[in-house]
């Protein structure tokens, strides 16, 4: 049987929030939207109601009797809603692991190993979540998170995984049309694909050309990607060369799909990283199962 009426259920939300604040502006910060967006709401629910639900003036604002009887049957209900979802993700987040990482780290080096982790814990389901431009990793909401850190975070539990090389690359077909490649000198007469948005950790054509003591010589052509998976499949079509980090280009050089056009490599100082919050709940069990597999697929590349 369909439950009717129900109002717009966004709504009641914005009420809840409204009546216990008694404050369209303390609303509007905790549901982080705007005044204007709260007020919208309430008009929308007293229209769908055919009644008024707050006395207001110009300093405040109060509830009437009709709403102060609404105000408590909502306020359970909600409530009510929000013991439930409680009550399923507490059993969730039991089996649930929440891995962010960046969209690079994600797509050329984690998901290709995930099947063997899933392989051996059928009982643990991975939530992983692709995220870039990390400002501040303590705000990150995950049980692990991976990446390539210069400053390790202060505020994290940080476990190092490996280093990195980082050189050019480009396909076959492309070194082909362009022979003239075969030391760092002559780079200049390829196209450059230019990671346009990186990560402030990461390392550009511009450093490193310093690093490895070199003049910074501006290409012939230039093509800018903000998205590093999008970057290598620029180059592995063709489209010009790319400065590949060489744990998350491997298996395209073992095939390869990717070659090397000059020899110079910089080894980096930095490492990627394990981070993880220190002291987060959760089931540590499974967390640790899974630091642990991390911690095997580290070791199988720093041998």
């Amino acid at each position: 049987m369909k439950i009717q009426p129900l109002p717009p259920l966004n709504s009641l939300v914005v009420f809840e929030a409204v009546a216990r604040h008694l404050s369209f502006t303390g609303a509007a910060k905790e549901l982080n939207v705007t005044q204007g967006a709260i007020s919208r709401q309430i008009r929308l629910l007293e229209d769908y109601l055919g009644e008024s639900l707050f006395e207001r003036s110009t300093r405040e604002v109060s509830l009437n009797p009709v709403g102060r009887r609404y105000y408590g049957t909502v306020h359970l209900m909600l409530q009510e809603i929000a013991k439930g979802t409680e009550e399923i993700r507490r059993w969730q987040s039991g089996r649930q692991i929440t891995v962010m990482t960046s969209s690079a780290m994600a797509s050329f080096w984690l998901l290709p190993k995930v099947a063997d982790f899933q392989r051996m814990n059928e009982d643990v389901d991975l939530r992983i979540v692709a995220y870039d431009r990390v400002k501040d990793y303590s705000r990150l909401d995950c049980d692990i998170a991976l990446y390539y850190c210069r400053t390790a975070p202060s505020d994290m539990i940080v476990t190092p995984l490996f280093s990195e090389e980082v050189f050019p690359v480009c396909s076959r077909e492309y070194l082909e049309r362009h022979p003239q490649i075969r030391n760092i000198d002559q780079l200049d007469t390829a196209t450059w694909l230019w990671l346009d948005d990186p990560q402030t950790d990461w390392i550009g054509w511009p450093e490193w050309f310093d690093r490895l003591g070199y003049e910074t010589r501006a290409p012939r052509h230039r093509v800018n990607i903000n998205n590093y998976s999008m970057l290598i499949q620029s180059a592995l079509i063709g489209q010009g060369i790319a400065l590949a980090w060489s744990h998350l280009v491997g298996d395209h050089l073992e095939t390869g799909a990717l070659v090397k056009p000059i020899d110079n490599v910089l080894q980096t100082d930095a490492k990627f990283c394990l981070l993880e919050h220190p002291g987060r709940d959760g089931n540590q069990y499974v967390v640790r199962r899974f630091r642990e597999w991390l911690m095997e697929q580290a070791k199988a590349i720093n041998e």
